[in-house]
């Protein structure tokens, strides 16, 4: 299929298209089998097709298995799509939602929530999710609106490690006060395995309104992306379309934290790779890093159960390990410029 695509000479963005369902078959599949327990090819299959709710592998693969694939695949397309939106529209090619502070303040708000609310429903902690994200990304901003050239790349990406790390201190000197380290350690150190079914049931519908936004917005940032002065002599509402990508990006950023936690350099690294491969045209960016980003952290969180075997390894652990460098890069060869 490869081959064909590529002797018709098709844009990179429909051979990604053509190359996705397979691809995140593929996947999903290999997370399923991935684990602890050896499950084999058949098991996989006959768990989905023919369950048995007296074969424990079944129950494994069902209650465990599968919602953890599908959930490293959602929450990798929506940090993908985020970070696409917010690089496109701030023209800083290291804005990202885990350096613009968007993760830290929705792990801050609900380390607050789980303090004082322990038993909240799952409608509660997507909503107190959403309010820490749109708590640090406001914050970010607001600080570099007020320093001069604050919106640069590099100053943006320190003023949002500056209050990314400080909420997060906060949190952890919080959760040690009040004892519920143990607790939070889920949402700092994003274990996959952890994953509550029932939540990432409840998180889909919210899930397809960012995505959604994001999609019908993609055309709008490709403008945006041009300039702001270039946007205005389009005729762009600039106020209201940076408005609706930020509610698309806190909307799915907060969702991805609710689910397992803080997950670094997924919305910085995709983003760059979608663009090296089908151009500047953010209304091929934006889903093609959706489907890359949901394939890129299903296939690392395969990779974190295999780092340390047993034992499982943080799956931002692998995303660091891979986005450290990435981000060094970045600083060295683009310097203080923007993204195109």
């Amino acid at each position: 299929m490869v081959m064909f695509a590529m002797r018709m000479k098709l844009p990179a963005h429909r051979i990604i298209f053509i190359l996705a369902p397979a691809g995140i078959l593929l996947a999903l599949f290999l997370s399923a089998r991935s684990g602890s327990t050896s499950i084999s090819v058949g098991e996989v299959i006959e768990a989905i097709f023919s369950y048995d709710q007296e074969n424990t592998k079944h129950i494994i693969v069902t209650t465990s298995r599968i919602p953890r694939a599908i959930g490293a695949m959602l929450i990798g397309a929506l940090l993908a799509m985020s970070g696409a939106l917010m690089q496109g529209m701030t023209r800083n090619y290291l804005a990202s939602p885990s350096i613009m502070g968007v993760s830290d303040g929705a792990a801050f708000i609900i380390t607050i929530s789980i303090i004082f609310l322990p038993s909240m429903t799952p409608l509660e902690m997507m909503v107190f999710s959403l309010i820490g994200s749109t708590l640090g990304v406001g914050t970010v901003f607001g600080i570099a609106s007020l320093v001069h050239n604050g919106l640069s790349p590099v100053k943006l990406a320190i003023i949002g490690t500056i209050v990314g790390t400080f909420f997060s201190s906060l949190s952890a000197a919080l959760a040690v006060y009040f004892q519920v380290s143990q607790t939070m350690s889920f949402w700092y150190n994003a274990r996959m395995h952890q994953i509550n079914p029932d939540l990432l049931f409840f998180s889909i519908p919210f899930a397809v309104v960012g995505i959604v936004l994001a999609l019908a917005l993609s055309k709008s940032i490709s403008v945006l992306s041009l300039g702001e002065e270039v946007a205005v002599s389009l005729g762009q509402r600039k106020g209201l379309v940076k408005a609706l990508t930020m509610l698309s990006v806190v909307t799915m950023t907060g969702i991805s934290v609710a689910l397992v936690g803080k997950i670094g350099f997924v919305g910085l690294i995709i983003p760059h790779l979608t663009r090296y491969l089908v151009g500047i045209d953010y209304k091929w960016v934006v889903p093609c890093a959706g489907i890359i980003g949901g394939i890129f952290l299903t296939l690392s969180d395969c990779l974190s159960i295999y780092v340390n075997y047993p034992f499982e390894t943080p799956i931002g652990v692998v995303t660091s390990i891979i986005g450290v460098p990435f981000f060094l890069y970045l600083i060295k060869t683009r310097g203080g410029g923007t993204s195109s």
